[in-house]
């Protein structure tokens, strides 16, 4: 944006692909990243501490908990730690090829979704005027990816009907993913 850097932060899920937070930001400080993982837990810790509670009774390193996969960035450990210390765990410092390294897992989701992202901002010509405009954007791209387009990967479902989200929006999705959250909000759309 303006010739700047900006990060746009994303969690996804291997499994179903749905990201379950996002956040854009000027800078990944140790706070916007522990903002970032805070809407993970917002949004997941009733299913993480059901997960936890079946597991604490193990020694540690037999418990099958959620597990966080990330790159090397040390903000991220910070938040985390603060976040979910006991309740998940934490493969850091993952390579792009990692499986060429031996490890378990990897980050090639969240890979892939940034690969996209780039591709559509490239196709920008002029760029964002503004960090809100970025941010809007973002954010509709993020809404986009769970709720309107399908996955060749996910035989043809979105990453929302995966994670057991269906809001049965049929054939035109957007549109009425946008009379619903209209509708919610009390305006009319026709």
């Amino acid at each position: 944006m303006n010739g700047k850097d900006n990060y746009d932060l994303n969690c996804i899920d291997s499994v179903t692909k749905y990201t379950t937070a996002h956040l854009f930001v000027e800078e990944r400080t140790n706070e916007a990243c522990y903002k970032f993982l805070k809407q993970v837990k917002d949004s997941c810790y009733e299913q993480i501490n059901e997960i936890y509670k079946k597991e604490k009774h193990k020694k540690v390193e037999d418990r099958n908990l959620i597990e966080f996969v990330c790159d090397g960035f040390e903000n991220y450990k910070s938040a985390f730690q603060k976040l979910f210390y006991r309740t998940c765990k934490l493969t850091f410092g993952v390579p792009i090829a990692c499986k060429k390294h031996g490890l378990k897992h990897n980050n090639n989701p969240i890979e892939r979704h940034n690969g996209r992202t780039k591709d559509r901002i490239k196709s920008i010509r002029s760029g964002f005027k503004s960090f809100e405009g970025a941010e809007a954007f973002m954010n509709l791209r993020d809404i986009i990816y769970n709720f309107v387009n399908p996955h060749q990967e996910l035989q043809g479902k979105t990453p929302a009907e995966m994670a057991g989200i269906n809001l049965s929006l049929g054939r035109n999705k957007l549109l009425k993913l946008i009379r619903k959250m209209a509708k919610m909000r009390g305006h009319s759309l026709r």
